[in-house]
Formats: structure tokens, C-alpha cells, sequence
């Protein structure tokens, strides 16, 4: 009978536990199942939104590739607003950048490259959107605020901004810092290495009589 009055009274003890906490119990059981749905569908969502970018940029690409500017640019300015939680966003804005300086139009291309640094969806993009804007505020005569960028280069562009700091330091008059940033970017392997090589013969100091 002891383990039976045992049993029993472990029976009870749950039935007790259960009146107290079931309904806690139950609660949670939906709230858990509900955090999984709404997780599903915040997924299924968030893809539902890149595809949509992603068809929106191919869209871009054709356009520029065809030549279509006027779409083009209509059509960046569209994706970064609707889209402009995704990557493809950042990539338009890099896009937009390009047709404002071809259409020599330095305060939007300096804009959508301050856009796109503020929305850069990895280190990699970052670095070259950076590097673009400081050489768009090297165009425009902006000297100062190039040379901050300039100076925020990773080791993985290392060529491209002491390419840049070289650009800079010739337009100041200071030819010895652009031979060191330009024998720099070679040694750093620049992308346009033969034209950072004229430069730094242009800069070369005269030879003695």
C-alpha cells in the first residue's frame, strides 16, 4: 500500500502542478509555435524581397548595358528607395554614382557613394565604395576630405589608396609624398599599375647636370 499511497500522492501532486501551471504551460506553447511561424515568415518574406531586388538590378544592368541612361538612372533611384534594406540597393547606388560622374555631375554622384558607404552590406564593398567617393571629392578639388578617406584603406586595396594619396599629394605640390604613395601602390600592386608608374616618372625629381 506504501507505494501505491506513493504513486498516488505523486498523481496528485501534478494534478495539483498542472491546475496551478497549465495554462503558463500552454502560453508558452503557443508562443513558441507562434515565434516559429512568424519567423518563417519574416523568411519567407526577406527572400521574397531580395528576389525582387535582384530583378530590379538585372533590369539596371540591361538598361546601362543598352545604353538606356535616362531608365537607368530612374531605375536606381527606385530600387535604393523600395529596396533599400538589400544589397542590391547599395550596388544601385554605386551604379547611380557612375552615370552622375560620366554625366559630370559631382554633388550626386558624391550623394549616392555617401549612400551606399552608410549602406555597404560587407568590408569589401565598403572599401571601394570609400575609395570611389574620395576620388569623386579629389575631382571636385575637395582635398582635405579625400586625404581622410584615403587614410582609411585596408590592406586589401592598399595599391588602390596609396594610388590615391600619391594623386593627392601631387596636387598639393608635395612631389616626394607622391613618389613614396605611388611607389607604394606599385609595390602594394595597383590595379592600373602603368599609369601609377608614369605618374611616378612625371614626379620623378630632374636629374643633375
Amino acid at each position: 500500500m506504501e507505494a501505491y499511497e506513493t504513486e498516488e500522492q505523486q498523481v496528485e501532486a501534478l494534478k495539483k502542478w498542472w491546475k496551478e501551471n497549465g495554462r503558463s504551460v500552454i502560453a508558452g506553447i503557443v508562443i513558441g509555435l507562434g515565434a516559429v511561424g512568424a519567423w518563417q515568415a519574416w523568411s519567407s518574406y526577406r527572400n521574397s524581397v531580395n528576389e525582387q531586388a535582384a530583378n530590379a538590378f538585372a533590369e539596371i544592368t540591361v538598361a546601362v548595358d543598352n545604353g538606356n541612361t535616362a531608365s537607368a538612372i530612374k531605375q536606381t533611384e527606385a530600387l535604393m528607395e523600395t529596396y533599400g534594406s538589400t544589397s542590391y540597393a547599395a550596388f544601385a547606388a554605386l551604379v547611380r554614382a557612375r552615370l552622375a560622374v560620366e554625366a559630370n555631375d559631382s554633388v550626386t554622384a558624391q550623394s549616392r557613394l555617401e549612400w551606399a558607404l552608410d549602406h555597404a552590406p560587407d568590408s569589401g564593398f565598403e572599401q571601394i565604395a570609400r575609395i570611389r567617393l574620395a576620388r569623386v571629392l579629389f575631382a571636385k578639388g575637395d582635398l582635405d576630405s579625400a586625404a581622410a578617406l584615403a587614410n582609411k584603406g585596408s590592406k586589401s586595396f592598399a595599391g588602390e589608396y596609396a594610388a590615391l594619396r600619391g594623386d593627392i599629394a601631387s596636387a598639393r605640390g608635395d612631389k616626394k609624398a607622391a613618389r613614396a604613395a605611388y611607389q607604394e601602390a606599385l609595390n602594394e600592386g595597383v590595379g592600373d599599375s602603368a599609369l601609377v608608374q608614369m605618374k611616378l616618372d612625371d614626379a620623378a625629381p630632374p636629374e643633375k647636370s
